[in-house]
């Protein structure tokens, strides 16, 4: 009887103590499980928190702010021709004046950047772009298909009207020009469109002469190595003012639309101009520099 009382007092203590054991195990298990819980959480925030510190909106706006690159940084360079008054011309310190200039300006200005126009040929002038040696070309550039395919464009800011210059009192009409020989600025759309062959609207290449400018044209139709000559309206106007015995045909010849032109790739660039362009559209800045050139008739 004592013996099995023994055993059990002995069973009974050996529970109690597997019991202990038990509980002292688990504890410290919960404390770690919760411990690990709170640091995890904590790193994971704190890892969140320096996420949205990368990327936050000033970082962006910084990003944002030097997303397009230009020839020269800090610089917007601007190829012309500056022989297509008035929207490009140079003064008596040879600067470069007109339409155009004071439109790039503009957009430098609101890109934050300085502008530098670098006058040449005009065909000289969309190469420089379209290979990337000038950020953007204005020169009275009309948008067509030869161009779009080796040029990117903004959307038109101005409207361009091809024109027919003759001597005053002439008898030609635009109807009576085919077989005349007839000038034009080299690479101009007045050059292409009048090279055509008659049965597509033009005069055929072998009666269009290709002057370097639209000055040394005029000049040509003066001296009578042409009979008439085809360039823009805003010039024509400037010219016929300038040389007496000179008159421009009522009837417009062609209708264009004038819009910048840049290297194929460059999207930022092209948002960054297009984007500042309608900018100064929307707020009437375009039309008061035309209207600052060119007056109602």
């Amino acid at each position: 009887m004592k013996k099995t009382l023994a055993l059990l007092l002995a069973l009974i203590l050996a529970f109690g103590l597997m019991a202990c054991s038990s509980s002292d195990t688990e504890a410290p298990a919960g404390d770690t499980a919760t411990d690990t819980t709170t640091d995890t959480t904590t790193d994971t925030t704190t890892d969140a928190a320096d996420a949205t510190d990368t990327t936050g909106t000033s970082d962006t706006a910084d990003t944002g702010s030097s997303e397009f690159t230009t020839v020269t940084e800090g610089v917007l360079t601007m190829s012309t021709n500056a022989t297509f008054p008035p929207y490009e011309m140079t003064d008596d310190q040879d600067n470069v004046i007109g339409i155009d200039a004071d439109i790039a300006a503009a957009i430098a200005d609101k890109l934050g950047l300085e502008l530098q126009i670098d006058d040449m040929d005009f065909d000289a002038a969309l190469l420089a772009a379209q290979q990337g040696r000038s950020d953007i070309v204005m020169a009275g550039v009309t948008v067509n298909e030869e161009r779009l395919a080796v040029m990117d464009f903004t959307d038109s800011y101005a409207t361009g009207v091809q024109v027919v210059i003759v001597p005053e009192g002439s008898d030609i009409t635009l109807d009576t020009m085919q077989g005349l020989t007839i000038g034009t600025q080299r690479a101009t759309t007045g050059n292409i469109l009048a090279s055509y062959p008659p049965e597509e609207g033009g005069f055929g290449e072998e009666n269009v002469i290709a002057y370097d400018n639209g000055i040394t044209a005029v000049q040509a139709l003066m001296n009578g190595q042409v009979d008439c000559v085809i360039i823009d309206n805003g010039p024509a106007q400037e010219f016929v003012s300038a040389n007496p015995g000179l008159e421009i045909l009522p009837t417009e010849w062609v209708t264009e639309e004038y819009a910048i032109g840049m290297a194929k790739g460059n999207t930022a660039l092209y948002e960054a101009v297009n984007g500042a362009l309608n900018e100064l559209i929307a707020d009437g800045t375009v039309q008061s520099i035309i209207d600052s050139y060119i007056t109602a008739e």
